[in-house]
């Protein structure tokens, strides 16, 4: 059983380091006290594994004496279970930035202290946890992408890290373009199989259709394009966090170019070791 218990300063990234941590499996409990995690972690080892990884939100809004914390830290290791420490910090600046941003008052200001007071008091009394940590980020400069990655580094499993998944999708312009798409290419430039008879009714799915697209240069040189742009950007979208992307492929109808390409562009990407979903959104209209 392993339990994280998440701490820091109040505005450097507690609840969206939980909320990535839930995202890979931890379950997320906020503000325990300190006097029930004991008794948590014991109903945590009876439950058959339903609770084998648990992360604890606990900072300065507990109103207790941190010692009791570091205490309780250590025996929790002490018993067995693999109990470690992350602690967020960030500049003074950037927490009053953030809290001006969100209008929320800082736990310490409600009686009568200044921002700027609250958060250096606030740093003051979190220093001994800090010293006890087992992890410690400073999240000033960090993108709500570069803290879920850091996270990840830190505490997800080889599947989590790479974690981009791929939606390959095609689509008719005439039927518009899917408002979830992050590229977005138009193959219309290609010679259109609903003009010979034999294809028309047919999908580019088929052979014959994806023989037919594939058949012209300017086809091939656009793919060919394609795959170096997209083996470029790829790692670049799974470096920032971004855990879903979607390509989607247009031509008039979305029956013939669209589908072909994007069967094709879909292979690829799977080759390239990318988790790949495969989508024709108009291909039976």
């Amino acid at each position: 059983m392993e339990i994280l218990i998440i701490s820091g300063l109040s505005g450097a990234g507690k609840s969206k380091a939980a909320s990535f941590l839930e995202d890979i499996g931890y379950y997320i409990v906020d503000n325990l006290p300190v006097d029930m995690m004991i008794k948590f972690a014991d109903f945590c080892a009876a439950s058959s594994g339903r609770y084998d990884r648990v992360a604890l939100v606990y900072d300065v809004r507990a109103g207790e004496p941190f010692d009791k914390l570091i205490g309780t830290l250590e025996r929790l290791k002490d018993s067995g279970v693999n109990c470690r420490m992350l602690f967020l910090e960030a500049s003074t600046q950037t927490i009053i930035n953030r809290y001006k941003e969100t209008r929320r008052m800082h736990p310490l200001s409600a009686g009568g202290m200044g921002m700027e007071q609250a958060v250096l008091k606030e740093r003051e009394l979190m220093q001994p946890v800090r010293d006890h940590a087992d992890f410690v980020l400073d999240s000033t400069s960090f993108s709500t992408a570069k803290l879920r990655s850091e996270l990840l580094n830190l505490f997800g499993s080889i599947s989590d890290r790479q974690g981009l998944n791929v939606n390959v999708m095609s689509f008719g312009f005439k039927h518009g373009i899917p408002i979830e798409a992050d590229l977005v290419f138009d193959v219309r430039f290609m010679p259109n199989p609903y003009y010979v008879a034999e294809l028309k009714h047919k999908t580019g799915l088929d052979p014959e259709v994806q023989d037919f697209v594939f058949g012209f240069q300017q086809t091939n040189e656009f793919m060919d394009q394609l795959k170096k742009m997209l083996s470029f950007l790829l790692p670049l979208y799974s470096e920032e966090g971004k855990t879903v992307l979607v390509i989607a492929v247009g031509c008039t109808g979305g029956h013939h170019r669209s589908v072909a390409v994007a069967h094709k562009l879909a292979e690829y990407i799977t080759t390239e070791g990318y988790q790949v979903t495969e989508n024709h959104r108009d291909i039976s209209r």
